[in-house]
């Protein structure tokens, strides 16, 4: 718990530093590189200061000429930093208490990123057509299509709504594979234990020519992807 504390201690302090000129000099200037550049400066330093350590694959695999959707299963609370600190510029589709957090709001949707409230239906739709909006527009995005972290690190049935904003544009979707990170930080526990995260990008699954009905079926092989890159004991029971 000293170690969570002491993290999160210091990342408070690095927003309230760097957040308040950085956010003034995009409103001056409508310029918000700068504020995406300090979080993953900010992402990659709370990840030292965790004492993670990134084992990454694939990265060659990303599209460099076209937006995609970056999918990725959810194991605990360094998935997000450690994606971030990894990937090409993405937007982010995510829970909308992240959007709480003074400053650090203002930044996100500076950027973009988009606040979901899962409990409601309707937010949640609205929610996918402004991402595909965006993502016509030529923003890529990260989604955990799991929904939620995973309580025991094993991988959870993936939810619809994400690969619907996939294929009404015809985006590739980039399945990432995050292994490890359920025991540096589980969900539910204010405690970081110091390890290894495997992360391996696969090559994209193409939902061009498809259309929605076909959606169970890039959903499968999006899992199938997911399932290769994670070790036994974080794959399904049963």
């Amino acid at each position: 718990m000293i170690r969570a504390c002491f993290v999160t201690f210091v990342i408070g302090v690095y927003i309230l530093i760097l957040g308040p000129p950085l956010l003034l000099y995009m409103l001056l200037t409508g310029n918000s590189d700068p504020v995406y550049a300090a979080g993953k400066r900010g992402a990659r330093l709370a990840l030292w200061l965790a004492g993670v350590h990134l084992e990454v694959s694939g990265l060659e695999k990303f599209p460099r000429d076209r937006t995609v959707v970056f999918m990725a299963n959810h194991q605990g609370n360094c998935d997000p930093p450690a994606l971030l600190a990894i990937l090409p510029t993405v937007s982010i589709v995510a829970k909308k208490e992240f959007f709480r957090i003074p400053i650090l709001n203002r930044a996100m949707l500076a950027r973009g990123f988009i606040p979901v409230d899962r409990k409601h239906r309707e937010a949640a739709i609205a929610a996918v057509n402004q991402a595909v909006r965006s993502l016509q527009a030529g923003h890529s995005f990260l989604v955990f299509p799991e929904g939620t972290r995973s309580r025991d690190g094993r991988l959870q049935p993936l939810k619809k709504g994400v690969f619907i904003m996939a294929m009404k544009v015809g985006a590739p979707i980039l399945p990432v594979s995050i292994s490890g990170s359920s025991k540096i930080m589980a969900k539910g526990k204010f405690v970081i234990h110091p390890g290894r995260v495997r992360i391996t990008v696969h090559d994209p699954v193409p939902t061009e020519g498809h259309t929605l009905d076909d959606r169970q079926l890039i959903m499968d092989r999006v899992r199938q992807a997911l399932l290769a890159g994670l070790a036994p004991e974080e794959c399904p029971l049963g």
